[in-house]
């Protein structure tokens, strides 16, 4: 019979022993790393602190905070929603906009049904309103966003969902689904642009506002014109 103290230490080595191996393993396969050995395992010169990777999404959010609208302002099925992951995939012919947008999502649903929306792009004076439209949700009980947040619908020129009105709104994007092969496994969908609205009282003004992924966010400021510089881009200049 093996005594109790020579069991235990049997099982403290083979217990060191896997805690080593797993180290060995991990620094060998950096697919292997999460982020909290990147932090105990990581350090260059210079000052640097390490970065949790599980939140490097706050150190790239790509773009302004933007209204969604889904389904029909003519039968009064419209919805609103706040989405902040998105950007442009493609300049020109067409025009193509990637949003990531779930099945967490009560619009999830009527975009797959509809394969069309808004996007609409407020100013930093709705920032407040913005963020309360995100933190509720149409399928709550009697809830209707348009009249709780005093939204203004108005009728588009190609797509049955709504513009936003209003203001302080900057702009609007209709929208129609182009593609959603990436929407079962990132739940990220191609819309390709066929009719956009700016707002002329914001065109010299409009200060959108941006997420930094952690309920804060950040507000356009100066802006910088190197226009000069951009030699391989003039065709995208005005």
């Amino acid at each position: 019979m093996v005594s109790k103290r020579k069991a235990e230490t049997e099982a403290g080595a083979g217990a060191e022993e896997t805690k080593d191996n797993s180290k060995r393993r991990t620094r060998s396969n950096p697919a292997q790393l999460d982020s909290d050995t990147q932090i105990r395992d990581t350090s260059i010169p210079g000052g640097w602190n390490p970065y949790p990777i599980s939140k490097v999404y706050r150190l790239i959010e790509p773009g302004p905070v933007l209204l969604v609208t889904t389904g029909s302002l003519t039968d009064g099925t419209h919805n609103v929603m706040t989405i902040g992951f998105h950007m442009v995939m493609q300049h020109e012919s067409p025009p193509l906009i990637g949003i990531c947008l779930g099945p967490w999502d009560a619009s999830f649903t009527v975009l797959k049904k509809r394969r069309e929306c808004v996007l609409a792009i407020p100013s930093a004076e709705m920032a407040g309103v913005v963020v309360d439209v995100g933190n509720c949700s149409s399928d709550d009980e009697g809830m209707n966003k348009w009249e709780k947040f005093g939204l203004e619908a108005l009728p588009g020129g190609k797509v049955e969902a709504p513009l936003v009105g209003g203001k302080d709104m900057i702009a609007n994007i209709e929208c129609v689904v182009e593609d959603t092969k990436m929407v079962s496994k990132y739940s990220m969908w191609v819309l390709k642009v066929v009719a956009a609205w700016e707002n002329p009282a914001k065109k010299e003004t409009a200060r959108m506002f941006h997420h930094r992924g952690d309920g804060t966010f950040v507000i356009d400021g100066e802006i910088l014109n190197l226009q000069d510089r951009m030699v391989k881009w003039k065709e995208y200049q005005d």
